[in-house]
C-alpha cells in the first residue's frame, strides 16, 4: 500500500509530489494518463523565472525528473474505479492494475471544450489562450480574435476588451448570446460574425494569422482567445468516494488544506475551486502535500 497517491500528473500533481518526496519518508505514486491542459500549452508566461514562457510538455518532463529524483515512482494508466475503505483507498486503472493508498490527491483538472479545427492545436499557449487572468497580457493592443460559441464567447470578447480595442467575436456554433451581452458587444464596438469557421491559419511557430471562414471569407488576426463553454471538469472520482461538488461539478475543498469533506482525500488544481492559474495550481499542491504529510505523521505514530 502506497502512502499517498496522486491522481493526474499535471502542474497541480507534480508540485505536490516534489512537495511529498522532499519529505523521504513517504511512499508516493503519481498515476498519470499523459493528457490534460498542461500537455497542450505551448507556453506559460507567468510563472516565476521563465520570462520566455516555458511549455507544458518541459514543465511536466522536469516536474517528473524532480519529484522522480525523490523516489517518487510514475506510472501511466487511467483511473476508472475508485473506492473508500477503512484502510484508505482502492482504485482500478484501465490497465486491469490495482492501486491502494492510506491517503488519495486527485489532481484530475479540467477539458477545454474545443471543436476540432485544423490549425487550432499548434497555436494553444503560443498566440492563441484560454485563461484571461493567466493571458490577457499576451493580446495587449494587438488584434485579437474571440473563437468561440454562445454566450461564453461574448462574455470573454466584452472582458478582454480592456485590453485591446482591436478585438472581434466570431461565433463558430451560432449559439445565441444573451441579449444584454449581445448590447454590450455593439456598445463596445466589438463585431459580431456568426459563421463556422474553417481553419485557424498560423505560422509554423504557432502565431496566428487569421481564420478562415466557411464561405472562405479570411479575417485577420494576431492573437486569439478560445471560449466554448462546456468544459469537462473531471470530478466523477471524487463525487463517487463521496466528496461535495459545487454546483458547477468542481470539488468543494478546506481553503486552507485543500482537504475534501472526505477524510484523507484532497484535491488541488483546476480541479478544485477554482481559478485556472498553473502558478495557483503549484500552490494547490504545495499545500495539500504539507497537510497530507501531517496526516500521515499522525497515523503512523497511532501505528
Amino acid at each position: 500500500m502506497e502512502d499517498c497517491i496522486i491522481i493526474g500528473g499535471g502542474i497541480a500533481g507534480l508540485q505536490a509530489a516534489i512537495q511529498l518526496g522532499r519529505y523521504s519518508v513517504h511512499r508516493v505514486l503519481v498515476i498519470d494518463k499523459g493528457t490534460g491542459r498542461s500537455t497542450l500549452c505551448q507556453g506559460y508566461h507567468n510563472i516565476l523565472g521563465w520570462p520566455d514562457g516555458v511549455s507544458g510538455e518541459t514543465l511536466r518532463r522536469l516536474g517528473r525528473d524532480h519529484a522522480a529524483s525523490y523516489g517518487v515512482q510514475f506510472v501511466q494508466d487511467t483511473i476508472e474505479d475508485a473506492e473508500k475503505m477503512e484502510s484508505g483507498f482502492r482504485l482500478r486503472g484501465a490497465s486491469g492494475n490495482r492501486y491502494e493508498a492510506k491517503t488519495l490527491l486527485m489532481a484530475t483538472g479540467v477539458t477545454d471544450r474545443y471543436p476540432e479545427l485544423p490549425g487550432l492545436v499548434p497555436t494553444l499557449g503560443r498566440s492563441v489562450y484560454v485563461c484571461p487572468d493567466c493571458d490577457g497580457y499576451e493580446i495587449q493592443n494587438r488584434k485579437t480574435v474571440v473563437i468561440g460559441s454562445g454566450e461564453p464567447g461574448a462574455s470573454m470578447a466584452v472582458l478582454l476588451h480592456e485590453r485591446t480595442q482591436d478585438i472581434m467575436y466570431v461565433n463558430h456554433e451560432g449559439v445565441q448570446p444573451e441579449p444584454e451581452t449581445m448590447t454590450k458587444l455593439s456598445e463596445l464596438g466589438i463585431p459580431y460574425i456568426e459563421k463556422p469557421i474553417a481553419e485557424v491559419q498560423c505560422s509554423e511557430d504557432g502565431i496566428i494569422s487569421g481564420l478562415l471562414l466557411s464561405d472562405q471569407q479570411v479575417l485577420s488576426a494576431e492573437r486569439g482567445f478560445i471560449a466554448f463553454g462546456g468544459n469537462t471538469i473531471h470530478s466523477d472520482l471524487a463525487a463517487k468516494l463521496g466528496a461535495e461538488l459545487e454546483h458547477n461539478r468542481h470539488v468543494k475543498a478546506d481553503p486552507r488544506s485543500k482537504q475534501t469533506s472526505v477524510n484523507n482525500l484532497w484535491v488541488a488544481g483546476d480541479l478544485a475551486v477554482h481559478s485556472e492559474l498553473s502558478t495557483a495550481a503549484m500552490g494547490d499542491g504545495a499545500i495539500a502535500a504539507i497537510w497530507i504529510h501531517k496526516a500521515l505523521n499522525k497515523m503512523n505514530h497511532k501505528g
